[in-house]
């Protein structure tokens, strides 16, 4: 716990603190991603047992990310009005009712339905768990808070798979015990949320719902598009190690421990989480391009361990598109939210996230439709070389922007 003192920001409460601070609002934000990614090393075994082909995986995981930007573009903004923890009850909510969803699978219907209220989850923790970290910290704690939110985000979702890749292969009921164990984890994160500060001065519980869809403020475009590209690319990473890269290493590396597919997949979210950390050490202008460069080299390891049918290569890349991601996605969320009015800053972090989730699910379901026909290597080698053209340009744009700023000064 950290021991909050009172702190009065614009567009916060005044009142004092709670002790529980940032760091318990973190770990409430980290259960609720972590039920997000669950399922990833277990789609092999929904494979066997209900018999669909790897464009299904790749749709059932793009329904989640449906769930996620339908609910930034309907309700991204709420927690501006309603107050963060009742925002932050509703996500738990949603992220037990999916794993409820897993625990009586009945047949795809069920597989869909709880990855849609999986995203519904995630949706609303994006924009009110990160708001909520930020605001329960004191300003000389910030930067600590920044990464505590970014690495609560992506911590979570690498704790999802490596939680469930270790239970499906070493515990009984595999496809039973990792919702079991994160339900409980979720009935840990509600008391939590019991006992946190609300952060929105006079919140209106009774407000009307307004969707309000994609909203930039017009002070924070020109920071949003850059940062927003980046994203894109990043989250279309994750999205191939996520959907694709369990069905991989036990198709095409004939790898079939769970263990060592929810391994791989936490490894590229723990090197995000490390690239995050290596933010706070350079400017965002410099992490920016930077992230964009090391998560090109990262997807030429990707591609090349595709071609070469080798683990280690997959892994190197996982770590450094990873590193990139991080870098990339820490700088760009940081700048959209430090530029952002106080009164929409929910409201513009969604926006963010929605164009990251739309990276984390176009691509990928693009790679399933492909490998019906050019086979998985064939559809991962296409995704990467595009992914890899976006992140190159975006990073090109950001590092003339550098030169041009210190020309000028």
């Amino acid at each position: 716990m950290t021991g909050e003192t009172a702190r009065t920001v614009r567009g916060t409460s005044s009142r004092p603190r709670a002790h529980l601070g940032y760091v318990a609002a973190a770990v409430v934000f980290a259960i609720g991603m972590a039920g997000t990614t669950i399922p990833t090393p277990l789609y092999g075994l929904y494979r066997e047992e209900l018999g669909f082909s790897e464009l299904m995986v790749t749709v059932i995981f793009a329904s989640y990310a449906v769930g996620v930007i339908a609910t930034l573009l309907l309700v991204g903004n709420h927690s501006d009005r309603v107050g963060r923890r009742p925002v932050l009850w509703a996500a738990l909510g949603f992220a037990a009712a999916s794993a409820l969803c897993f625990l009586f699978e009945g047949g795809l219907p069920f597989l869909f339905a709880g990855r849609i209220l999986s995203g519904f989850s995630a949706g609303l923790l994006s924009g009110a768990g990160t708001v909520t970290v930020l605001e329960l910290a004191r300003p000389e704690r910030k930067s600590r808070a920044g990464f505590a939110a970014t690495a609560a985000n992506m911590g979570g979702l690498g704790c999802g798979p490596l939680l469930a890749g270790l239970l499906a292969q070493y515990a009984p009921e595999p496809l039973t015990l990792p919702f079991l164990v994160h339900l409980g984890l979720v009935g840990v994160a509600c008391v939590i949320v019991l006992f946190l500060p609300e952060t929105v001065e006079h919140p209106r519980l009774r407000t009307r719902l307004r969707p309000q869809g994609l909203y930039v403020p017009p002070e924070v475009r020109a920071v949003f598009a850059p940062s927003a590209l980046a994203a894109f690319a990043g989250f279309a990473l994750l999205g191939l190690f996520t959907a694709v890269a369990p069905s991989f290493v036990a198709q095409t590396l004939d790898i079939t421990n769970h263990a060592v597919s929810g391994l791989v997949v936490f490894s590229v979210f723990l090197a995000s989480t490390v690239g995050q950390s290596c933010t706070a050490r350079m400017p965002g202008r410099v992490a920016l391009p930077l992230g964009c460069l090391v998560l090109v080299l990262g997807l030429l390891l990707v591609g090349a361990s595709l071609w070469a049918e080798t683990l280690p290569l997959l892994v190197a890349g996982a770590v450094c598109g990873g590193i990139g991601q991080g870098l990339a996605f820490r700088a760009g969320l940081t700048a959209v939210g430090e530029a952002a009015p106080p009164a929409h800053r929910a409201a513009t972090v969604s926006s963010f996230f929605v164009v990251a989730y739309t990276g984390i699910s176009l691509p990928v379901v693009g790679v399933g439709a492909l490998t019906m026909w050019l086979g998985l290597d064939a559809a991962g080698l296409i995704f990467t070389g595009c992914v890899t053209l976006l992140a190159t340009g975006t990073g090109l744009y950001l590092a003339r922007g550098i030169r041009e700023g210190d020309q000028r000064s």
